[in-house]
């Protein structure tokens, strides 16, 4: 038997997880699709996947499961009122990106302009999370913008950005004791 665990813990435990902004795009019969998702990582890199969790009560989640085709949008600093639209429920799905600089990828979705990278997927599986799903993309499309490099961030409920360290995983020395 599972013990419950406490939620305002376990929402306070996620929520001290910084995490990069995406904006997750799909289009079916010819209507686009979109949502914020911070629920967003790499799989593998050979052969490229990566993964997006959709709950199941979003319009979304049924369309992108439907398409079988998305593109993920990792959003720049400047892509925050981006992220805040996307993210309320509710907006109209006609008019949804009139105000929003975008682009159709090869895959036919929309990819954000306000976006350090993109990439475009197929799904190539589904797995059940809960009130979530987690689809599994397989990466058919990628590309990256070289004049920006601020990632918008997410932390306890707020936006942020990144302060640079001159350290990294190369540069720290670490004891092998």
């Amino acid at each position: 038997m599972t013990e419950m665990v406490d939620q305002t813990a376990f929402r306070g435990a996620l929520g001290r997880f910084a995490s990069g902004v995406t904006v997750v795009t799909t289009v079916l019969d010819g209507i686009d699709h979109a949502m914020t998702a911070s629920a967003f990582c790499s799989v593998s890199l050979d052969p490229p996947l990566v993964l997006v969790c959709s709950h199941k009560s979003s319009r979304f989640h049924d369309a992108v499961l439907d398409s079988g085709v998305w593109g993920v949008s990792i959003l720049a600093e400047e892509g925050t009122a981006a992220s805040a639209w996307f993210a309320h429920r509710g907006r109209p799905l006609e008019t949804q990106f009139d105000t929003i600089a975008h682009r159709r990828g090869d895959a036919g979705v929309i990819l954000l302009d306000q976006s350090l990278a993109w990439l475009e997927c197929t799904t190539d599986s589904v797995v059940d999370g809960g009130d979530h799903t987690i689809l599994i993309g397989a990466v058919t499309g990628a590309g990256v913008r070289d004049d920006l490099d601020d990632p918008l961030l997410y932390y306890r409920s707020h936006y942020g950005t990144i302060v640079r360290s001159p350290d990294s995983e190369k540069t720290i020395e670490v004891d092998d004791a």
